[in-house]
C-alpha cells in the first residue's frame, strides 16, 4: 500500500506538471527571464545590423577602389592595419596608400564585387569573410579572378575600420563557388 501511495503521488505530480511542460513554462532554459530574452533578441538585432553595415561598407569600398582615391583607402583601413596580400606579403597602411596608383596603372580596367558574406560581430569588433570577385581586361580578354578575404573590423570613435586583412587567391577550379 505504501508503494502505491508513493507511486500515485509521483504520477499525480507528473500529471500536474504536464500542462506546464507542454506550454513551455518549464522549458529547458526556464531560468531565462523575459528581460534576458529581450536582451538576447536585441543583441541579435544589433549583430544583424552590424553585419548589414559592414557588408555594405565592403561593397562600397570595392566599388570605389578603381577610382584610386586615397580618401577611400584612408577611411577603410585603420592606421594600425596589418594586411596580408594573396602573395603572402604583409603590408601596413603606408604601403597600401603608396600602391594605390601602382595598382591602378597595372589593372586600369579592374572592377570588384563581393558575395558569400559571413559576419561575426563581437560588440565593437567584427570579423567579415567573403568572396571577392575581380573582373579585369587582360590582353583584350575579360578575365575573372576570385579571392577569399577575411577582415577584422573595429569600431573606434563611432567609425568602423579594418585593423587586419587577409586575402587568399582561390584556385581557378574552385573559384566559382561563393
Amino acid at each position: 500500500m505504501k508503494y502505491m501511495k508513493r507511486r500515485g503521488l509521483k504520477l499525480f505530480a507528473v500529471a500536474a506538471l504536464l500542462p506546464a511542460i507542454s506550454s513551455g513554462i518549464l522549458a529547458h532554459n526556464s531560468s531565462i527571464t523575459p528581460a534576458a530574452q529581450a536582451a538576447s533578441v536585441s543583441a541579435q538585432d544589433k549583430d544583424t545590423a552590424i553585419a548589414g553595415q559592414l557588408t555594405q561598407m565592403v561593397r562600397d569600398f570595392l566599388a570605389d577602389v578603381p577610382k584610386g582615391d586615397r580618401k577611400v583607402f584612408d577611411n577603410f583601413f585603420a592606421e594600425d592595419v596589418i594586411y596580408t596580400r594573396s602573395t603572402g606579403v604583409t603590408v601596413d597602411k603606408a604601403e597600401i596608400i603608396k600602391n594605390i596608383g601602382v595598382r591602378a596603372a597595372n589593372e586600369p580596367q579592374a572592377t570588384f564585387e563581393a558575395d558569400g558574406f559571413t559576419v561575426h560581430a563581437y560588440g565593437d569588433a567584427a570579423v567579415v569573410n567573403f568572396r571577392l570577385v575581380m573582373h579585369n581586361l587582360v590582353d583584350g580578354k575579360q578575365q575573372t579572378t576570385y579571392f577569399r578575404n577575411t577582415g577584422t573590423f573595429i569600431k573606434r570613435n563611432a567609425k568602423w575600420q579594418v585593423i587586419a586583412w587577409q586575402a587568399t587567391r582561390v584556385p581557378e577550379a574552385t573559384g566559382a563557388k561563393p
